[in-house]
């Protein structure tokens, strides 16, 4: 399982993901170009209490997948599907992708995603922030997968 930010827009969002991905030991990646200075430089001064983050940076999205194996599967998040992420079956190699904060992803982002989910929310609101809405989904498809990290015996449900 690995989480991706497309074209992030703010860096504090991008420092929140890598604190999530180090916490859940799942990787990141980061398509660019970013609407901030990015060098590996920040990523280690924003994961530095994190030795577990694992980010990859991507110089464009045509890069993140020729990097993608054929195995993973793309799985855009986006309030444009219809299908919630409580009723989509994820799989252990799946990407999720989120878009920007300001612009979602790019339409060819959607062409290559193998399905498009959305998280269910409240009528007449927008979207939720970036972060919040990839630790519900991530949360969902490591909780489907069995693939939290080891903090001991999973309680029975």
């Amino acid at each position: 399982m690995r989480l991706a930010f497309f074209q992030p827009d703010i860096p504090q969002n991008l420092g929140a993901a890598i604190r999530l991905t180090a916490c859940l030991a799942t990787p990141l990646d980061i398509i660019e170009p970013c609407a901030f200075p990015l060098d590996d430089r920040a990523i280690s001064r924003v994961a530095l209490d994190y030795g577990r983050a694992h980010v990859q940076r991507h110089s464009s999205f045509d890069a993140f997948l020729a990097a993608k194996t054929p195995r993973q599967r793309l799985i855009l998040l986006t309030t444009k599907a219809s299908q919630s992420h409580f009723k989509f079956v994820f799989l252990p190699h799946d990407i999720l992708l989120m878009g920007s904060e300001s612009g979602g992803a790019s339409q060819e982002a959607h062409e290559a995603a193998y399905a498009r989910v959305r998280i269910p929310m409240a009528p007449a609101v927008r979207s939720l922030n970036v972060v919040t809405a990839a630790a519900l989904a991530l949360g969902e498809a490591l909780r489907q997968t069995e693939l939290w990290p080891d903090t001991g015996p999973r309680p029975e449900t």
